[in-house]
């Protein structure tokens, strides 16, 4: 699988950006009505009480502003947007049985290379819907749940569910976690019983391939006291000329002792609009790791949330985002500390070219319930050349006695000693700095499995290719 991403990244994008005929798919009307949303719903014969909440996210969505603090989304307009695209097949348990032009598409993305290799389940999701859903065996006799959360809807975990689904992300919290509420479809749902230590991650991957639509999956994961999880998610998607939009949601539920890993590589093409919210509640003991990879998106919001509940709960967030021409991203991550003896550590890297837009923003709360905890924050950004931009929006709010909480930041460019060194060495500009980027990165590809850390440095090289002459 590295092998073969790494000669096919080398000539083009054609990886990723390549496109699949919609014939004999199935797409609801552009917009948002009560009538579409209750379509959705009957499509997938959801229980009253989901119809109910999706209803009542639509009101909240139609009396909630547009966010005007983060970069500017006034090219996305909901009323051409198609919020339910249907590939033409059911949900299927092997490749075999997916169609071929969706199999293809997962095929050349690398993911039953990946499962086949690496990990102990996939979930693969094409526009609106799963496409296929596999968990081994071993892990399955472990007790461990890995499916589709529509399909877990209609078995015995509904009430488990329904106890969990839009509790920690709320559709009041914001315009789109409102949106989200009302016309979600797919994602996953994940339990893992007390104790069980998973041996191999579990991966999710979307594929937005629908022109002028959204993708809105829900994943939903539950970590119970003692238990260890690592998941994997996904993302990519062709480039078109009018704006898509992704606004999932990831709800993750670590329970005493427990420790999950959340790692994401996003991928999205240069027309979407990546409006995602991620958020994890820790109990007593508990750990939640981000490592997050943001490389594509025409404007990105994402700031994945830790609520650290529990005592001697604790948070790391890894993350590196790379804007180019046309982008602004706006990445970040928030933590709680709501208990005695929490402790967080973050550190981010941002890197821009090409006139792109990266800014970090932290949402930092030491409550009073949260004396002896720590806070480490650090972000740094590499700016490529004259045209880009990058800037850090730190807040902290303290409330607690006897707690050390820092922050550092930093923001800079390549060095022309850096690359005097390696040019003097016979090495060319366009390998030195793509050399020093992924150096600069490296704090969050060695957080990835090694398949996943490939991946990453292959899109830092399609993001560097072109800059020679334009670095100094």
């Amino acid at each position: 699988m590295a092998a073969e991403k790494q000669q096919v990244t080398e000539v083009d994008r054609s990886l990723y950006d390549f496109v699949k005929s919609e014939e004999g798919y199935e797409r609801l009307d552009a917009g948002l009505t009560p009538d579409i949303v209750r379509e959705i719903s009957a499509k997938k014969d959801e229980p009253q009480w989901m119809l109910d909440l999706r209803l009542k996210s639509l009101e909240i969505y139609h009396s909630l502003p547009i966010p005007d603090w983060g970069p500017s989304i006034e090219g996305l307009d909901m009323d051409h947007i198609v919020t339910y695209v249907k590939p033409p097949t059911e949900q299927k348990s092997d490749w075999e049985s997916v169609p071929d032009d969706i199999k293809d598409t997962f095929e050349r993305l690398g993911i039953p290379q990946a499962e086949r290799a690496y990990l102990a389940g996939v979930g693969a999701q094409y526009d609106s819907e799963l496409v296929y859903h596999n968990i081994q065996e071993s892990a399955s006799k472990q007790g461990v749940v890995y499916s589709g959360i529509e399909e877990a809807l209609h078995g015995p975990y509904e009430e488990l569910i329904h106890d969990h689904f839009m509790q920690l992300i709320t559709p009041q919290d914001h315009k789109f976690a409102a949106l989200h509420g009302a016309v979600w479809s797919g994602g996953s749902f994940v339990y893992v019983p007390k104790g069980v230590h998973m041996e191999f991650p579990l991966q999710s991957y979307f594929r937005l391939n629908a022109k002028g639509a959204g993708q809105f999956e829900h994943t939903l994961i539950i970590v119970e006291d003692g238990a260890d999880l690592h998941f994997i998610e996904g993302c990519s998607a062709p480039k078109y000329n009018v704006a898509n939009l992704h606004a999932g949601a990831v709800e993750l539920f670590v329970g005493k002792n427990a420790h999950m890993r959340y790692s994401t590589i996003e991928n999205w093409s240069k027309n979407m609009y990546n409006l995602n919210t991620k958020r994890a509640i820790v109990d007593d003991g508990g750990t939640i790791e981000w490592v997050s990879g943001s490389f594509g998106s025409h404007v990105g919001y994402l700031y994945p949330m830790s609520i650290l509940n529990g005592a001697d709960s604790t948070c790391e967030f890894t993350g590196v985002t790379f804007s180019g021409a046309t982008q602004n991203l706006d990445t970040g991550c928030k933590v709680v500390l709501n208990a005695p003896r929490t402790s967080a550590r973050i550190d981010t890297k941002g890197i821009s070219k090409a006139g792109g837009i990266q800014t970090f923003r932290s949402s930092v709360l030491v409550t009073e319930k949260a004396e002896d905890s720590d806070v480490y924050v650090s972000c740094a950004n590499l700016m490529l050349d004259d045209e880009s931009r990058s800037d850090t929006i730190p807040a902290m709010d303290v409330r607690a006695k006897n707690c050390n909480v820092g922050h550092e930041a930093s923001i800079g460019r390549i060095g022309d000693d850096m690359m005097f060194y390696l040019m003097s060495r016979g090495i060319s500009e366009d390998e030195a700095s793509t050399m020093i980027v992924n150096g600069f990165a490296n704090p969050v590809s060695k957080e990835l499995p090694l398949e996943y850390a490939v991946e990453m440095n292959n899109l830092i090289k399609l993001e560097m290719e072109g800059m020679e002459g334009a670095i100094g």
